[in-house]
């Protein structure tokens, strides 16, 4: 399942977090990569250990609390500190997958990949190409975001970033473990809740609406490992 999350960060959390970027220090995105990866992949990104990077880190997991949206999509479990990236002209990533298993940095804990993300700190406008491409069994999706936003997307799927022509595009990025491994199961979590929210909305008769919710939570219930 693919979803755009729109504003995740508000206009003062995105000043802040593009703000701490300009003081970081940038190094070839390659030194992070794995063997395949590298092959592929040419871009800049800020250090785990940059202060500029945890600081926009921190911004970005506490706007990530808020989401309701985002917490209904992804379930998550844990979620990996955000990694920072950038990528000017002639700078891409070819196609690649996420490594299944990532390590806390600093911790012993290890993180399963179920969910990737990726969110948007460029406007469209200020750069031409750079767009996510994300392939699954319905062919492939094109993703450019207005800055704040963000898309997640299993991470099982093949995806790349195309070649940025002009101008700077950066985005934050990270994965997370969801409480449902499954992404069928997720998605059919996703939709109903999604179905509640809206029938709610609408005044629907109450009784109907706590046996849904009681269907909702009784299925996570059954799924969610914890």
């Amino acid at each position: 399942m693919i979803t755009r999350i729109a504003s995740v960060l508000s206009q003062e959390e995105l000043a802040a977090v593009c703000a701490g970027l300009d003081r970081g220090a940038w190094q070839d995105g390659r030194l992070t990569a794995g063997f395949q990866s590298a092959q592929v992949k040419t871009n800049l990104q800020l250090p785990q250990s940059d202060p500029a990077a945890r600081e926009a880190g921190d911004i970005v997991l506490r706007a990530l609390e808020r989401s309701a949206l985002f917490v209904s999509a992804a379930l998550p479990r844990h979620v990996y500190p955000p990694l920072f990236n950038r990528y000017g002209p002639g700078m891409s990533f070819g196609n690649h997958v996420d490594n299944a298993v990532r390590q806390i940095p600093g911790t012993p804990h290890r993180l399963r990949t179920d969910v990737s993300a990726t969110l948007f700190l460029s406007a469209p406008e200020e750069y031409d190409g750079g767009e996510l491409v994300i392939e699954d069994t319905f062919g492939s999706h094109s993703v450019k975001l207005p800055a704040g936003d963000l898309v997640v997307y299993p991470s099982s799927s093949l995806h790349r970033v195309q070649p940025v022509t002009r101008g700077l595009r950066a985005a934050a990025f990270f994965w997370i473990q969801s409480m449902v491994r499954d992404d069928g199961d997720r998605t059919l979590l996703f939709e109903l809740d999604t179905a509640i929210g809206a029938l709610t909305e609408r005044g629907s008769d109450r009784n109907s609406l706590m046996r849904l919710t009681n269907c909702y939570h009784n299925l996570l219930r059954r799924w969610a490992q914890l």
